[in-house]
């Protein structure tokens, strides 16, 4: 009997996902991948493979999709803050006893000159704004704009930044600037420059695509409000680059 390929389903929506995929895909001939998608975000650039949009229904309908279809292994590569999902992974992966792991990319790190303020909340780095700046660059997404409509933050304005236009409610006072990463250093310098921004809000998302925007405040001498990232379910291991998750997925069907 043919041996059947190892079926992987990457909850994906990252650079990383997609490396992973595209890696495992052209590679990997031992391995079927699917790709989920939380759909969120309009006309998705989709991976290789096959590949699914929309929500399970929480941690019991990913379990009982996991079984129906097979699945072996199972890779949570969403974004370091899409929580929720992570913990329905961990938990949909234990009721169905299947691995998992987190594909994670390493946060940014301080440099020297950085004037950085760590907040624990969208709520929290809310509440810093108002002894920081007045004019505000926020690129936390679209999602949680609620965080800045309060108002105790009327008197700031906002530039706010993200892929998809941003559901109300939202600050009172501000510009919405559509636009996907990759963001250049040069134009992060111009829009801090043209808008007279003097803080900057972002999450900790880690890598390289929108990093510029740190340098650019590092030499505008501005303050950032950094929100930290939400831990990983306890007990999952994690892959900090799509090589050491191609990695796993070779030792499982090598031992299997």
């Amino acid at each position: 009997m043919p041996v059947q390929p190892v079926h992987v389903l990457v909850l994906g929506g990252t650079t990383e996902a997609r490396r992973l995929v595209e890696h495992l895909v052209a590679h990997d001939p031992g391995v079927r991948v699917t790709t989920s998608l939380a759909g969120r975000v309009s006309a998705p650039r989709l991976p290789p493979g096959d590949v699914r949009v929309g929500g399970f229904g929480g941690p019991d309908g990913l379990a009982a999709w996991m079984r129906e279809h097979g699945v072996d292994a199972l890779i949570d590569a969403t974004h370091p803050f899409a929580a929720t999902m992570s913990r329905n992974a961990a938990e949909a992966a234990a009721r169905a006893h299947v691995p998992l792991l987190a594909l994670r990319r390493p946060g940014w790190v301080a440099q020297d000159g950085d004037r950085w303020h760590a907040a624990g909340s969208l709520a929290e780095a809310a509440e810093l704004l108002p002894a920081l700046g007045e004019r505000v660059f926020l690129t936390t997404g679209r999602m949680g704009l609620a965080a800045f409509a309060g108002a105790g933050l009327d008197d700031l304005w906002f530039l706010v930044r993200s892929v998809d236009a941003p559901e109300p409610p939202c600050p009172a006072r501000m510009e919405v600037l559509l636009d996907r990463g990759p963001f250049t250093l040069e134009g992060e310098r111009a829009l801090i420059r043209r808008h007279r921004l003097d803080v900057l809000v972002t999450k900790d998302s880690g890598g390289d695509a929108t990093a510029p925007k740190l340098t650019a405040a590092r030499e505008a001498g501005i303050p950032v409000v950094v929100v930290r990232r939400p831990p990983v379910p306890e007990g999952v291991p994690v892959a900090r680059t799509p090589d050491e998750a191609v990695e796993w997925v070779r030792r499982l069907y090598a031992s299997g």
